[in-house]
């Protein structure tokens, strides 16, 4: 028999989910990873599972949106549920809070209004309750609404997978908190996140050295760079204002030391994004996503595995339940990849009925399958859709122009993929990329666009220099292939790497040359270095010795005419890339 939403996580033990004859059985959650947990079935079967089934054009999304870094939402998908919700795994103080929304009482009773033993006064706390509901709802709502919780406690967590679909409905957060009996309940709706987007921009840029107070000329060529990495690192790109609220938000909540979590979905993205505090990161929440993915046809072991442990949502379209959890990683402008604030630590696909998670399956990163998909895109063959400088919508590849614009794309999305992953992958993305745009078949076309192609160049000699300051970077710390260099042998092979980017690096990205003296400056700076080697007389010197200061010489010679390329540059001003096909 076929699947359906209606079954969704119905052999799941940990939560009655399905109603008795007798009604809901009551639920006592009273932590936030059995919440989560408890929110997972009900919200992916209601605002992922049950529009999939019950609109035949549901946009699924596509494996590469949910890999950092995120990208713009084309398309704002009206006809989707979206939604935003905070849970505080404390009693609510409604006067103390930081955020404001409309209050809802649990039936336990409330010690500020005198309904500790609310028996005789329960019907006016759910008539109450409901009214608030009512306010917030559009009219449309009403009488479904007032059916629906006639004679039920809307407050109730049994009662959450009942009230969801109103909650849709409304434009604002909903909340829920623990009540005077330690177990969670629905405390609040159309709650407004405070989102002072201004002074975290500033404050988080200054902190990373990206501006400096009263420099406005700073602050515009990196104002772009500091607020896209801070949304990165609560799981978004720059979009919605809903969304923007949830990550300011929680990472409010995150400095007060709250025990909480954040969950938004967007009409756009069709996510269920998650951010929540995590006993392993103290310095940011952690960052989940959900949402349902195609998996990719080429993926032909996943296919098999998922296959056979009943994994999908939909068995002809390859639809399964796919949750990711990242990383946060700190800013380091000394790492030439200094723009990755995320990166995948986990996925899981979810099975549709018990709710068990296979973690073995790599859908996302898998570097093959990214390889194949380049080779589409230079080839022609590729049909999907990107993305181009956050403006355009491209669809498919039928032409050179289509296809500059998804290379583009495709390097921007990737482009700290592959400076880090191994020589090998870096061979072959090399190898196709050399055969397209070097192409003499294509030189007419190209010159015919050649800004365009131009563009995709630029990216291109980003990475390869990249790849090679990289390397230096791991020099600087004496780290070669898992092992460690000698001091003598990682000067030696810094200058090689030095005199060969000189002739390439200073004369296209600042960038670079920046990460190349930090990293080259720290060398120098190597205390036991400076100790063992520079500073004692020749005389007291081995012949190993004085090849170590004489690379040591080297070494500063380099990085003295970078400094002066630097200097020569920025009194000159900066000239146009250009590249020969």
């Amino acid at each position: 028999m076929a699947f359906s939403w209606e079954q969704a996580f119905g052999k799941v033990r940990e939560f009655p989910l399905t109603a008795g004859d007798d009604g809901p059985v009551p639920l006592q959650v009273d932590s936030i990873p059995r919440l989560k947990r408890f929110l997972d079935w009900v919200q992916i079967k209601h605002c992922l599972l049950r529009p999939y089934f019950e609109q035949p054009d549901y946009p699924l999304v596509e494996s590469r949106e949910l890999l950092p870094s995120f990208e713009a939402d084309p398309f704002e998908y009206s006809n989707l549920p979206g939604f935003s919700m905070v849970a505080l795994a404390r009693p609510l103080s409604y006067f103390s809070e930081v955020f404001q929304f409309d209050i809802l009482h649990d039936l336990l009773g409330d010690a500020d209004l005198g309904l500790e033993n609310a028996c005789p006064l329960e019907r006016a706390v759910q008539v109450r309750n409901r009214q608030t509901c009512l306010n917030r709802l559009p009219k449309r709502c009403h009488e479904a609404f007032r059916k629906e919780f006639l004679r039920k406690d809307l407050t109730a967590l049994e009662h959450y997978p009942d009230i969801l679909p109103f909650l849709l409905q409304m434009d604002r957060a909903h909340v829920l908190a623990k009540d005077r009996g330690g177990g969670f309940h629905l405390a609040g709706v159309y709650g407004s996140f405070p989102s002072d987007l201004d002074t975290e921009i500033k404050r988080f840029g200054v902190r990373i050295g990206k501006f400096s107070t009263g420099d406005n000329a700073r602050y515009e060529r990196n104002r772009l760079f500091v607020y896209q990495f801070l949304m990165e690192l609560y799981g978004f790109p720059i979009v919605s204002e809903r969304r923007t609220s949830s990550a300011l938000f929680s990472r409010r909540l995150q400095r007060m030391g709250e025990d909480f979590m954040v969950r938004v979905l967007g009409q756009s993205d069709r996510t269920i994004t998650t951010l929540y505090a995590h006993p392993l990161t103290r310095r940011y929440p952690r960052v989940e996503k959900t949402a349902l993915v195609q998996v990719d046809s080429e993926q032909k072991d996943v296919l098999r595995k998922l296959a056979q442990g009943r994994y999908f949502v939909d068995r002809a379209r390859r639809v399964v339940i796919l949750r990711v959890t990242y990383r946060q990683h700190k800013f380091s402008r000394d790492n030439v990849r200094q723009d990755r604030a995320l990166s995948v630590v986990r996925q899981e696909v979810i099975h549709p009925l018990s709710g068990r998670v296979n973690a073995m399956v790599n859908i996302i990163k898998d570097a093959s399958n990214m390889f194949l998909r380049l080779n589409d895109i230079a080839r022609g063959e590729y049909n999907g859709r990107i993305v181009y400088k956050r403006t355009e919508v491209v669809e498919n590849t039928d032409t050179h122009e289509k296809r500059l614009k998804f290379l583009y794309a495709w390097l921007s999305k990737h482009q700290r993929r592959i400076i880090g992953y191994s020589g090998e992958f870096y061979s072959n993305v090399t190898k196709v990329l050399d055969t397209y745009l070097r192409n003499p078949d294509y030189y007419e076309t190209f010159n015919a666009m050649h800004d365009l192609h131009q563009e995709v160049w630029a990216k291109y000699s980003y990475i390869q220099q990249a790849r090679k300051v990289q390397a230096l970077e791991d020099m600087s710390r004496r780290a070669h292939k898992g092992g460690r260099l000698g001091h003598l042998e990682a000067l030696e092979q810094a200058n090689t790497l030095l005199n060969d980017l000189k002739y390439e690096i200073v004369n296209y990205f600042d960038e670079l040359v920046e990460s190349v003296i930090i990293l080259g400056e720290n060398m120098l700076q190597d205390a036991y270095l400076i100790r063992t080697y520079i500073r004692r007389r020749d005389e007291d010197l081995t012949a190993y010795g004085r090849e170590v200061r004489r690379q040591y010489g080297r070494l500063v010679a380099h990085l003295d005419e970078f400094k002066a390329i630097r200097k020569t540059r920025a009194e000159s001003g900066d000239k146009p890339l250009e590249y020969a096909v």
